[in-house]
């Protein structure tokens, strides 16, 4: 099964990304399944940068992301871009500011779930209610996505059931898992990252997943306190359909 999570400190540095940072410190602090890697640069007092790197041919759209959190930026927090492009052989490169915060699957947080899955739901749901979605330019609906999967070459199954009717739209994370949020040193949301899917959606789209990946990163048992925290009641139709979405496209 594709590997995601922290790399191993062996890890290669790809060319571009020793090249920006400029003989300052690099430390390896994730990856994907696509084989994209991000790296922190810098240590210490010094100024801190995060870069990350896709592969040529991995789908990661590293373009599309900075164009996103330059628009959410404007309305929540979320990565300031510094710079991004691509090199010759079509890798991908994308330079942030950091952030204020740690990952709520950091070490910290694992061991402390009740705190961290409860800032997952006021995250997200501070993240819906203050992107507007009249001034959203990017969909992340169901027809777009298996539009994309489709184009991608996915087998998208013939027997995925109509989506339920929407509950309300607004403009979602797109990929809403536990590693995308950022917690304060006091336990509180900090902040959003990985914004490359953004777009406007059903809230199902992103709670779904929420929910779904407490029981990856903490355990069974956390998803009735993320809702909870977002002030929501569970609604199992919905939650199965765009789980079974999220794992076809």
């Amino acid at each position: 099964m594709p590997y995601s999570g922290p790399p191993p400190p062996t890890v290669r540095v790809p060319a571009p990304i020793a090249t920006l940072a400029k003989g300052r410190p690099l430390l390896p602090v994730w990856q994907n399944e696509l084989g994209g890697l991000t790296f922190r640069i810098g240590a210490g007092e010094e100024e801190r940068l995060f870069a990350k790197w896709a592969p040529a041919g991995s789908g990661l759209d590293l373009a599309a992301e900075a164009e996103r959190m330059g628009w959410a930026g404007r309305f929540t927090p979320v990565p300031r871009v510094r710079e991004h492009g691509t090199d010759a052989d079509g890798a991908a490169w994308l330079v942030t500011e950091e952030l204020p915060g740690s990952s709520a699957v950091s070490d910290r947080w694992k061991a402390d779930p009740g705190t961290a899955v409860r800032a997952l739901g006021v995250g997200l749901r501070a993240l819906h209610e203050r992107l507007p979605v009249a001034d959203c330019s990017f969909s992340w609906s169901v027809d777009q996505r298996l539009e994309r999967a489709r184009r991608s070459g996915m087998d998208v199954p013939a027997d995925l059931p109509e989506p339920p009717p929407i509950d309300r739209l607004v403009v979602c994370h797109g990929d809403p898992c536990a590693p995308n949020t950022l917690l304060h040193e006091d336990g509180s949301w900090s902040a959003h990252v990985d914004m490359g899917t953004l777009g406007v959606a059903d809230r199902w789209a992103d709670l779904a997943v929420a929910t779904w990946s407490t029981e990856w990163n903490y355990g069974p048992g956390w998803e009735d306190a993320l809702l909870d925290a977002y002030g929501i009641a569970p609604d199992p139709q919905r939650t199965a359909f765009y789980r079974r979405l999220w794992s076809v496209t």
